[in-house]
């Protein structure tokens, strides 16, 4: 059910719309450029009956967030990539203790503290695991402001389903321009029931939540308990939006802001008679294998990120061979120019390049 047409910052468009999917907790600390998002929480959940907390760190702030979720509440957390690599170790936690939350990175260029500018290249932190173990984040890509907002509730959702912290992957120009979104009503959300959550005893029973296991063999059944999980959910939760793949020349591969880009260049490509498609992952983790295995009729592929190359090894692996696959890369907050990624298309349309 919708509700209000808004003009909305998207850092504040990400935070409304987890108040109206019911989030009541939040747990943070600021960086740029997504400084917005805790701002709006501070003064919006004390609306809602909610709470908000600026924690002393970021390692703080994941760590009460563990503890929210292990209670069964509805929580979030948000920062920009040096932040949440602090929060990584606490990720971990959480994945292993099979507690749902929602973490919200809007990137920023890197390595190290780099700078402020918009940047993808977390998203080998965000697909791969970037604490310890073997886990996985469901991790959406959406590139636009009103993506984002309709992302965060089946967000909440799917980790409530499969009891598995997700994560919107989204960057600092998502995170600070305006667009006009749609948000739904701001409803009594009903949350599913959590029988396992640290509440006191139900039936004599007492809850643990907990990812410390001292037996070898017991951890063994968590991971393999993890691993058909991460099964069911490649198997029934990838997204992704396809354009004119089929008989394409050249096919671009993009997601979040760069795939807007990319949808630049595509127009000018077509000007000049390219035949040129699209596939934008929408989940990134699972990747959308299935958006190329029953491709046909194509001739190659065309990787653009605002990275040195990440995205572009989960291409490779998934055509296996069948089609060349090409990069294109911007980094340290440079955005890619249509017309630059057009004399890539030009190029791969003659038959030459190889990366």
């Amino acid at each position: 059910m919708l509700g209000e047409l808004l003009l909305m910052k998207g850092n504040e468009a990400v935070a409304e719309a987890a108040i109206r999917a019911g989030c009541r907790h939040f747990f943070g600390y600021p960086i740029t450029p997504q400084n917005e998002l805790p701002e709006y929480m501070a003064r919006r959940l004390p609306e809602v009956g909610g709470v908000f907390v600026q924690a002393e760190s970021e390692v703080a702030a994941i760590n009460m967030v563990y503890g929210a979720a292990g209670a069964g509440a509805r929580v979030m957390t948000s920062s920009s990539s040096p932040g949440i690599s602090l929060k990584q170790e606490g990720i971990s936690y959480l994945a292993a203790s099979e507690l749902p939350c929602l973490i919200v990175n809007m990137m920023r260029g890197g390595p190290g503290l780099g700078g402020i500018q918009p940047a993808q290249s977390d998203y080998f932190q965000a697909t791969k695991g970037g604490g310890h173990g073997d886990y996985h984040l469901i991790v959406f890509g959406p590139e636009s402001v009103q993506e984002m907002v309709d992302l965060t509730p089946l967000a909440f959702d799917l980790a409530d389903r499969y009891r598995n912290p997700a994560m919107i992957l989204g960057d600092g120009i998502l995170g600070q321009m305006m667009e006009p979104v749609e948000l739904s009503e701001m409803l009594d959300v009903q949350l599913p029931p959590k029988e396992w959550a640290t509440t006191g005893r139900s039936g004599g029973r007492r809850h643990v939540v907990s990812s410390l296991y001292l037996d070898s063999s017991e951890l063994e059944k968590l991971n393999k308990r993890l691993q058909d999980k991460y099964l069911e959910i490649m198997r029934t939760e990838q997204r992704w939006e396809s354009l004119d793949v089929e008989g394409a020349e050249v096919v671009l591969v993009a997601y979040g802001t760069t795939a807007r880009v990319v949808k630049s260049a595509m127009n000018l490509a077509r000007e000049e008679g390219i035949r040129v498609g699209l596939i934008r992952p929408i989940t990134l983790w699972p990747f959308p294998t299935k958006a190329f295995e029953s491709l046909e009729d194509v001739g190659r592929f065309l990787v653009v990120e605002m990275s040195s190359g990440q995205m572009v090894e989960d291409v490779r692996l998934v055509v296996n061979g069948r089609w060349p696959v090409s990069f294109y890369g911007r980094t340290g907050g440079v955005v890619p120019d249509p017309k630059d990624i057009l004399a890539r298309i030009r190029e791969l349309a003659r038959g030459g390049g190889t990366r």
